[in-house]
């Protein structure tokens, strides 16, 4: 079974199992493994605190300037071309440190054997990435079947109002929380996303952004 059947699978039994996403249908959900390495990562740094949407845009835009986007061809590109791509400063940076990273030896391959924490604890040591930016490497890039951002806005929202809490639960009781869908969390964060959506008519996207006080 391939990670996204494996998650639309675990989908299917959460909305049997759990009365609260009951009424969301798992074949709706917009699951995408994008497998790994470079390009996915940088996507990724992308979308930090913005849209899926417009993390969508930026990377096409920075598609058509590269074809294929790799760290070599990404250093080549001056300031002024990748904030025309959609980068901010920072994150022109932080591509840039990734980019150094793996010429350097950085193995993002290699990552794809490893364990969530292992993978989790590799990329955070380099700059910019944080725990949402990992943990959506995670979930996005290698289709893990665990995983569950705790620090993502849209998911902290959506628990708040799928629970009928008084207020936005912190990233660390919002870990707690998802707890209770392991070893199902990436299928439940889907789900979590997919309400938010739909009692918002954005049905068909995921939120995809971190809370914006943190830095990731």
């Amino acid at each position: 079974m391939d990670a996204e059947t494996r998650i639309r699978t675990d989908a299917a039994e959460l909305v049997e199992s759990d009365r609260r996403f009951r009424g969301i249908d798992p074949e709706a959900l917009p699951i995408e493994v994008w497998g790994p390495g470079f390009g996915p990562l940088v996507h990724l740094i992308l979308g930090q605190q913005v849209s899926i949407e417009a993390a969508d845009a930026m990377y096409s835009n920075l598609q058509q300037r590269l074809g294929t986007v790799e760290p070599a061809g990404l250093l080549d590109l001056d300031d002024q071309t990748m904030q025309a791509c959609g980068f901010t400063r920072m994150k022109a940076g932080y591509a840039r440190a990734l980019a150094e990273a793996c010429l350097d030896g950085f193995d993002l391959e290699d990552l794809s054997d490893r364990s969530d924490a292992e993978v989790v604890n590799a990329l955070v040591q380099l700059r910019g990435i944080g725990p949402w930016t990992a943990e959506c490497y995670l979930l996005f890039c290698l289709g893990r079947r665990d995983v569950f951002p705790a620090g993502d806005l849209g998911l902290r929202v959506g628990i708040k109002e799928l629970g009928g809490l008084p207020s936005e639960p912190t990233d660390s009781e919002t870990a707690q929380l998802a707890q209770a869908w392991a070893p199902r969390r990436t299928a439940a964060a889907y789900l979590v996303w997919q309400g938010y959506l739909e009692r918002r008519n954005r049905a068909g996207s995921v939120p995809y952004q971190p809370a914006a006080s943190r830095v990731r």
